[in-house]
């Protein structure tokens, strides 16, 4: 149960609100045990006229109870000595059960807050990660961990350990009870021990099934969310069909294991229920003889067995969270899993700000590969303040994983990036990526306003800076065209817009965060004819005084560039002005002949 110390962690932060929750479940199992240990001398007092009879274990409080009930007895009648004892017995009751509710007051926050902040870590974790994690990892698995590995977290963890700390109180009080009664008889309580190993072995194999269900359980989600994002192309090809049966095969692998799972865990009840009935009897039986020798009464047996149902209950409730608890470690394993990874864009502790871009971005020697496969070699670049650069060359050759260097989303394998003669391991990262502005092929929306995708990053910007950057983009007719204007929501991903409209949206974002430094990654190359022309009227806009990284496929958006670097296999095979490199006739010549010839 290693993984647990991290809830135990979380709890520690309410040490005030534990400790009073302990003396409310204290309190509440002291009432009941003291409604229940003035059943006997009442009863005897009460129905068999005298209370000389002592319980086994000496003469402490239960002695006192049977004298002070004689003594109510001798001052006023039986029957108002059975009022003052039913009294007494209720009053303990409502304080019993005020003590409950008070403890649940206090419990409830404290686990809503643990669940709470396992998803504020979690999350914080995820927003942390570098990018290559998320290329790696499956994003309906991601997701289930947030939500159903949470949940999972919630119901068989937190929700058992309040069952564990109240029961084991009860226990402890109780077992103490009723050695004070009887020592022999409770003897029997020793029963108990095989059914908790039997339970014990049962729960072990819940963990390894249970985390088979969480995994199915991604899966399932994955395809839930590729069909959907992707049902253009599943309608298109008759894919319903393929796409059913992805779903179906994991939704019935996960069927199979549940039902495997329930089959162990509701054994523990059952298993729990028989061994307890079995302890009374003996205790019956036991008990039965003790009253034929004369060596206690049916009073005193009938609140032991009384107090005895009060044990039984607890141990079964135990048994129960123990295998919960199992079941909630396979969830809390995955989610550790995530909180453990290690973060390789890390920012030194003694980071150097830089809040502006001065001369140069210089790439020496730079070589990067994921895994075990090399993607940018012995790339040597220069970028000037105020330049543009294009980007060329055949997919895969490593052009945007070049840029992606540029912000850190991943480092250098070898090599090193200097802005303004600075190794950019050494800056501070958030300075670092304030300088950088990126509109990508794909443009990124959230399902919120137009007003809260522009202002991205920015949220204290003015309605003037807004509106100043909607303009640059030339998205003001489109936004103030729409019935709510800036408060118009995108959609999921955007979908109420067209992709002129969302790229021009992410245009507007750039222009706003005013960088110095653009990357655009294929722009416009998503984009009909009428479109790319708006879009690129926006993205000349904003280029201007700015030193801009381009890739395109388009050759000829980057024909003005100060620079073309053209790039096969991750290597750096031509360089210059387009003048320049078509008067070569090299690589640069072919891909614009070929693109001539579409």
């Amino acid at each position: 149960m290693k993984g647990i110390s991290r809830i135990l962690g979380y709890i520690k932060d309410y040490k005030a609100k534990v400790a009073l929750y302990f003396l409310t479940v204290i309190l509440q199992i002291a009432f009941s045990a003291f409604s229940l240990a003035m059943l006997a001398p009442s009863l005897q007092v009460l129905f068999s006229g005298s209370s000389t009879f002592q319980p086994a274990g000496g003469k402490g409080i239960l002695g006192q109870i049977t004298a002070w009930t004689n003594g109510l007895i001798f001052r006023y009648d039986k029957v108002t000595t059975l009022a003052i004892l039913i009294g007494i017995i209720i009053g303990f009751s409502i304080l019993k059960n005020l003590f409950i509710y008070l403890s649940l007051c206090l419990l409830n926050p404290i686990r809503n807050a643990v669940i709470k902040r396992l998803r504020e870590d979690l999350f914080s974790k995820i927003l942390a990660l570098p990018i290559g994690f998320f290329t790696e990892e499956s994003k309906g698995d991601l997701i289930s961990r947030m939500t159903n590995d949470v949940n999972e977290v919630q119901q068989s963890i937190v929700s058992t350990l309040e069952v564990l700390i109240k029961e084991a109180f009860t226990i402890i009080f109780f077992i103490t009870s009723l050695i004070i009664i009887n020592a022999k008889m409770t003897l029997f309580l020793i029963l108990m021990l095989p059914v908790a190993f039997l339970i014990g072995r049962i729960s072990r194999s819940l963990r390894r099934h249970s985390t088979t269900v969480q995994e199915e359980t991604a899966k399932m989600l994955g395809v839930m969310d590729e069909t959907i994002a992707g049902m253009r192309v599943v309608k298109s090809f008759n894919a319903e069909g393929q796409q059913k049966a992805r779903f179906d095969a994991i939704n019935e692998n996960e069927f199979r294991i549940r039902n495997g799972i329930a089959y162990r865990r509701e054994l523990g009840s059952p298993l729990s229920e028989t061994m307890g009935i079995i302890i009374v009897g003996v205790v019956l039986w036991f008990g039965g003889n003790l009253i034929f020798k004369q060596q206690t009464s049916p009073e005193w047996l009938f609140t032991f067995i009384a107090m005895l149902s009060q044990v039984i209950n607890p141990f079964k409730n135990i048994s129960s969270a123990f295998m919960a608890i199992r079941k909630g470690e396979a969830a809390l394993t995955r989610i550790n899993h995530i909180l453990a990874q290690p973060n390789p864009i890390a920012q030194k502790p003694d980071a150097l700000p830089v809040t502006r871009f001065e001369r140069d971005l210089v790439f020496e020697n730079v070589s990067f590969g994921y895994g075990n496969t090399p993607i940018l070699q012995n790339i040597n670049l220069r970028i000037e303040k105020g330049k543009t650069i294009a980007l060329v060359g055949a997919s895969g050759a490593g052009k945007s994983t070049l840029v992606d260097l540029i912000p850190r989303f991943y480092d250098v394998g070898a090599g090193r990036i200097l802005l303004d003669g600075i190794d950019l391991r050494d800056c501070v990262i958030t300075d670092l990526r304030d300088l950088i502005g990126i509109v990508n092929q794909d443009p990124i929306l959230f399902n919120d306003t137009l007003l809260a995708n522009i202002t991205l990053g920015r949220p204290e910007s003015t309605s003037q800076e807004v509106e100043e950057a909607i303009t640059v983009a030339h998205a003001e007719n489109f936004i103030h065209n729409k019935q709510d204007g800036l408060l118009t929501l995108t959609g999921d991903r955007g979908n109420r817009l067209s992709g002129g409209e969302r790229q021009r949206v992410t245009i507007a974002r750039a222009v706003l965060k005013n960088p110095p430094i653009l990357i655009l990654d294929e722009a416009t190359s998503s984009l009909d004819t009428y479109s790319e022309r708006i879009v690129q009227d926006a993205i000349n806009q904003l280029m201007q005084h700015r030193t801009s990284i381009v890739i395109a496929h388009r050759l000829s958006t980057v024909q003005n560039a100060d620079e073309i670097i053209v790039l096969e296999k991750g290597r750096i095979i031509e360089r210059g002005t387009h003048a320049a490199l078509l008067a070569q006739g090299g690589e640069y010549h072919k891909l614009i002949q070929m693109q001539q010839m579409k």
